[in-house]
């Protein structure tokens, strides 16, 4: 039986990769507008990394990490998303000096362990935005702008902005209790295990996808009555600037993340065209995620958006670009005219223009039917006659119309069509 790619991934094929390239270059020229500097680490870390960061009971280590011990006896992971590893870089690299605002993007692969569904995969792409360095409500209002933008640059229509806030220390312990006494009578019928996970953070019960669950958690207790009085005002501010912004936002009490290194701010961008799993990505604030690590005391904020769901919405709008195809493929009739058409080729190629020849020697019948197949726009054909007068035959691929035009006209021609 040949091989075929695992459950959970796909290859990206000739006819699909422009789509990505697309929506990756105008990712990377918005953040270079914004002055945000692309950060590229290795797709393993130490396995402890996530363990610290993500959390012991979260999901994504007790069920969705791939993980192995490598030759040397070191616990290795597959980064299964990218901002610790990026905190850690910045720690490393020292980045973001004490007193300094770091602004950094990323594009990468992802790896969990989950059943693969539309949109989700088990080895998924996102491109992602983190600032480093500022405590202002102005960085996580310059995050949720970003991420509008870049998907408003897509040309993505019907999108929702969720935003919450889980405020700090003192409100997140009064919020758990209230959320275990809320849940109290639901967690004496489950498992020990369950109830072990839901002691060390009640807040993922307001992120579950059990039924049951998620009609217990539409009465929980609303976390933005236990802000602390620093949290209410941040918020408050938060949402005067996306307003001021022109930035429309629904405020969503029971919207948390799935990482335990989230403080105060946390949103999500939501699809009205992906159904059930409506989530484009997700962010917010981890203040203390670069201290946790080792390093010092740092606020920062960041997102991180799903290529293949934002492929999949705007394939759904007809927003995706056309298959790019060759300018002109240059066909020959003889060997003589065959040295001339790749000398040609090579200067339409140095000047830009996206050119294709045969390189097999085949008939010229077989070349147009080349020519045919690869898309080109147009075909030039170079033969005895026209290479003594110093002409080519250029022939219109789509209307059959062809005309003679000089050999040194050839390269503008081209350039203007």
């Amino acid at each position: 039986m040949p091989f075929q790619a695992q459950r959970g991934t796909q290859d990206v094929l000739p006819n699909q990769s422009h789509r990505w390239q697309w929506l990756e270059h105008g990712f990377l020229k918005l953040s270079s507008i914004y002055g945000y500097r692309e950060v590229r680490t290795p797709v393993f870390e130490d396995i402890n990394l996530f363990v610290r960061t993500a959390g012991e009971s979260s999901d994504i280590v007790t069920k969705e990490m791939y993980d192995f011990v490598d030759k040397g006896g070191r616990h290795i992971a597959l980064k299964p998303e990218e901002t610790a590893p990026l905190a850690r870089a910045v720690i490393e690299h020292n980045l973001c000096p004490t007193g300094t605002v770091g602004r950094f993007c990323y594009i990468s692969p992802i790896y969990r362990y989950e059943r693969p569904q539309k949109g989700r995969f088990r080895e998924a792409h996102q491109v992602g935005l983190e600032l480093i360095g500022s405590p202002n409500v102005a960085a996580d209002v310059e995050i949720i702008e970003m991420t509008v933008k870049f998907y408003e640059m897509l040309g993505l229509k019907g999108l929702r902005v969720l935003i919450n806030s889980l405020g700090r220390d003192e409100c997140r312990a009064r919020y758990r209790e209230a959320i275990l006494q809320h849940s109290d009578e639901m967690l004496k019928s489950q498992s020990t295990e369950f109830q072990e996970r839901v002691q060390k953070n009640p807040l993922r019960l307001l992120d579950s996808k059990v039924p049951d669950i998620q009609i217990l958690m539409k009465t929980a207790p609303n976390v933005l009555e236990y802000l602390e009085d620093e949290g209410k005002e941040k918020f408050g501010q938060i949402q005067e600037l996306l307003t001021a912004a022109g930035i429309s936002y629904q405020v969503e009490p029971t919207l948390v993340r799935g990482l335990d290194y989230y403080t105060d701010t946390v949103f999500e961008v939501q699809s009205t065209k992906l159904g059930a799993q409506s989530a484009l990505c997700g962010g917010g604030r981890y203040d203390n995620l670069i201290k946790e690590l080792g390093g010092p005391a740092t606020p920062s904020v960041g997102v991180a958006m799903g290529i293949e769901r934002a492929l999949m919405v705007a394939e759904e709008e007809g927003l995706l670009p056309e298959e790019p195809s060759p300018t002109v493929f240059v066909a020959y009739m003889s060997d003589e005219t065959g040295r001339e058409a790749k000398k040609l080729v090579g200067e339409l190629r140095n000047q830009g223009i996206s050119a294709l020849i045969d390189i097999d020697g085949k008939s010229l019948k077989s070349q147009l039917r080349q020519a045919d197949k690869s898309g080109a726009k147009q075909v030039i054909v170079v033969g005895e006659d026209e290479l003594a007068s110093g002409q080519v035959a250029l022939r219109n691929l789509a209307t059959s119309e062809q005309k003679l035009i000089g050999r040194s006209e050839v390269a503008n021609h081209l350039g203007s069509s």
